[in-house]
């Protein structure tokens, strides 16, 4: 079995948002994100690292083209998410609280999306293998793919918003 990597790119987008769920009340919101639930928003400086995983190509060195990584991070993230609100830009959060953690659950999706989609897919055996936020210097969330469920319905949800576009 030839030697395995993991080639990390990252990027770096501006984003603004709320943290709101519409499954508790305004006072709910409130007590529970505090300072972070000001209705007029607030926004943060993202880091994102998306880490791919595969064999080595005898042929070409590498597991992935890092000039085709870069494309589709630009697609289906930086294109989705820099100086958007996600709260009102982004479909997705639309229902659901625009925490980091369901913001790394977004990005693993629509970048897998966009990856399958992508023809450098097709020649290699690299897969997705860990979506990196982070949201400030403290902060970060590290997503691997591992769900007992939900994911499979998050990427269907957006596949359909992808194929309406």
């Amino acid at each position: 079995m030839p030697p395995i990597t993991y080639l990390t790119r990252t990027a770096s987008f501006s984003a603004a948002h709320r943290l709101h769920s519409p499954h508790l009340s305004n006072e709910e919101n409130s007590l529970l994100y505090g300072k972070c639930n000001n209705p007029n928003y607030h926004g943060h400086n993202y880091k994102v690292e998306i880490t791919i995983k595969g064999e080595i190509n005898q042929k070409t060195g590498m597991v992935m083209n890092i000039v085709d990584l870069k494309t589709i991070i630009n697609s289906s993230i930086m294109d989705v998410l820099d100086h958007k609100n996600l709260d009102c830009d982004v479909d997705y959060f639309r229902k659901r609280p625009s925490t980091i953690e369901n913001l790394a659950l977004f990005i693993w999706c629509n970048f897998d999306y966009h990856f399958q989609q992508h023809p450098s897919s097709k020649s290699s055996l690299a897969k997705l293998y860990k979506v990196k936020i982070h949201e400030t210097d403290s902060n970060s969330v590290e997503f691997m793919g591992e769900c007992s469920e939900g994911l499979e319905q998050i990427y269907m949800e957006l596949v359909r918003h992808q194929d309406a576009m």
